[in-house]
This record gives C-alpha cells, structure tokens and sequence, in this order.
C-alpha cells in the first residue's frame, strides 16, 4: 500500500495540517518540525501525486501557444489541434490563448514571447525560427522561470525545456533513402524546395537529405535549394523555372509545405510527358491526392495532434516540477504511399 499523509503525521508525530504547510512550503513550521516531516516522507518514500493534488485546489493552468500566420494545410491542422486542446481546458484544467505571428519573422515572434511572458503563464509553446532575438527572448522567459516548449521546429540552443516534434534530421534521411530507392540507377538532377532556411526543421531536413543522398547515391545530385517560403503560387514558380531550366531533374525533395504549387508544376509536366519522383511532407487532402494519381510517391508524415497534447503535457510537468515521460513524449515519422493510406 503507497504511504499517505496520514502516515507521515503519525510517523513524525505531528497534524496533518503541519504536513501540508511543510508539503506546500508554507510558513509556520519550526526547522526542526520541517525536518522531521522531511525526514519521515523519506523514510516511507512518499511521493506526492501532483495532478490529484492540483485537482483538489482546483488549479488552472494558463498556456500560451505562438503560431505563424500560414495558410498551408500543416499549420492549419496544427492550429485546429491548440483549438480543440482549449476546447478541452474544463476537463483539462488549463486555458489556452493563441498569439498569431507572421511565418518565418524571427523578430515578430521574439516580440510576441517578450509580451507573453508579461503575461505570466504557466508555460509558453511555439514554432521557433532560429534567429538571435528569439534565443535571447526564450532566455528571458526562463529567467523568469517560465517553461517553454518548442513545437513542430526547434531551436536546441536556446534553453528551451522540450521539443514536440519529429527527428527532422532523421526524416531528411528517410527521405533520401525512398527518393534513391525509387529512381533506382538513372543519374540525374534532384530539385529541393524548402519552405524557409530561417527554420531549424528545414535546415536539419536539408542536412539529413543532402548527407543521406551524398553517401548511398551518387549517381544523383543535388541542385540549390529554392525557397517556397511554404507560399503555393511561389513554390509553383520556382519548380517550373528549374524544370525548365534543368532537363536532368529526375526527382523532388519538398521538405515544407507549399504542396499545393508544386502539385500544380507536376500536373504541367506531366502534361509535357515528364514524369519526376517526388517525395514531399505532411499528409492533407492535396498530398493525399497527390499520391493517389501518381505525382508523389511518398509523403513523411507527423501527427499535429500528438505535438499539442505532448506540449501540454510537458508544460504542467515543468509548471509542477515532475519528471517528463520521454516515451510518451517521442513524435513518431509516418510514411504514407498511396497503398497505405488512412
């Protein structure tokens, strides 16, 4: 049977009500009183159920997420994930707002944290962009001792508590691996279209595709990225002017978003009798129908859903000072052909 407070009152000899002014670091309470309950908690190795008692006091946990304004089909779900994770505050006990920021501004978002965290939340969730300012703002939040949780894109050196995302350096390499595997022995050209630079997601991609497909396929290589800046009728664009402008591209790497462009410059080269593996991320309603009609042939995957809840769970871990389940916590890649699709 778990030891109660019950017994820690009897085995120090004290009230109960001595136990709970030392168990929540209330004054009141002699050293050598303190001591005594410290020690019998010890001795009969209590621990604490945090959430049962926070649901008794009826605590409330304000959460703050910070998301980029972006139409692509991702961030949408994403969003829809934070609304319906706020939906949920009754039962959850928490209370969600949302700050919007415009996609890939490093200085909008470090000024979106500063003014969040006068807020004083309990924690703080965002997609970082890897700039200076944004670092030194997520320093100033934990200064202040407030949690922060990184969300989809990291930014590792920050001081960050927690990641919710994918591997993306492994993701990069899962894709080089299909993309090779599904040309096979042709040598030709591979097309990359990121959404931004400015992102650490996009960067660890790039770098996990470019090392993947430097060590096991040579026979194919690899021209200058093209930023999308994960805008449709950008990314359309720029992947007609490199199919025009190199005839040896054999294959794409997407690795944002701005799906929906380059659907529409695959349809038109198709048209033109040119066929070009494609493997591209996030399954949405355009990728799915990608994959059905043949212009991508494999799409890595990662569940928005699972990001938010796992966010939320880290952040009332930190909020109560418990360990964070790192199983629970790990954000699985998914590989959809059109042969498995859900």
């Amino acid at each position: 049977m778990r030891p109660t407070v019950h017994d820690i009152a009897i085995k120090a000899g004290v009230s109960l009500a001595t136990v709970d002014r030392v168990m929540n670091g209330r004054p009141g309470v002699r050293e050598k009183t303190k001591a005594k309950v410290e020690e019998a908690i010890r001795s009969l190795g209590y621990v604490r159920d945090v959430a049962a008692a926070n649901l008794a006091k009826g605590r409330v946990y304000p959460f703050t997420f910070i998301l980029p304004l972006n139409d692509n089909a991702f961030m949408a779900a994403l969003r829809a994930s934070v609304e319906q994770a706020g939906e949920r505050g009754r039962i959850e006990r928490t209370e969600i707002s949302i700050i919007d920021v415009p996609a890939f501004d490093g200085d909008a978002l470090a000024k979106a944290l500063i003014a969040a965290g006068e807020e004083e939340p309990a924690g703080i969730a965002l997609v970082a962009v890897d700039a200076d300012p944004v670092r030194a703002a997520v320093g100033a939040l934990k200064k202040k001792g407030i949690p922060v949780v990184t969300l989809v894109s990291d930014l590792e050196d920050s001081g960050r508590d927690h990641y919710a995302g994918v591997d993306n350096q492994a993701a990069g390499r899962t894709a080089a691996t299909l993309l090779g595997r599904f040309i096979g022995p042709r040598a030709g050209s591979i097309a990359i279209l990121v959404g931004s630079l400015s992102v650490r997601d996009h960067q660890n991609r790039l770098s996990g595709f470019s090392e993947g497909m430097a060590l096991d396929f040579p026979n194919l290589q690899l021209t200058a990225p093209m930023e999308g800046r994960d805008d449709a009728a950008v990314a359309e664009r720029l992947v007609e002017e490199a199919l025009a402008r190199d005839p040896d591209i054999i294959g794409i790497y997407s690795l944002g978003a701005g799906n929906r462009g380059l659907i529409a410059a695959l349809e038109k080269a198709r048209g033109n009798g040119r066929e070009i593996v494609t493997i591209a991320h996030e399954l949405s309603e355009h990728s799915r129908a990608a994959l059905e009609n043949g212009l991508f042939d494999a799409v890595l995957n990662q569940d928005a859903g699972h990001e938010v809840r796992s966010a939320i769970r880290v952040l009332k871990a930190e909020a109560d000072g418990v360990p964070v389940i790192a199983a629970q916590e790990r954000i699985r890649i998914d590989i959809f052909i059109k042969d498995n699709l859900p």
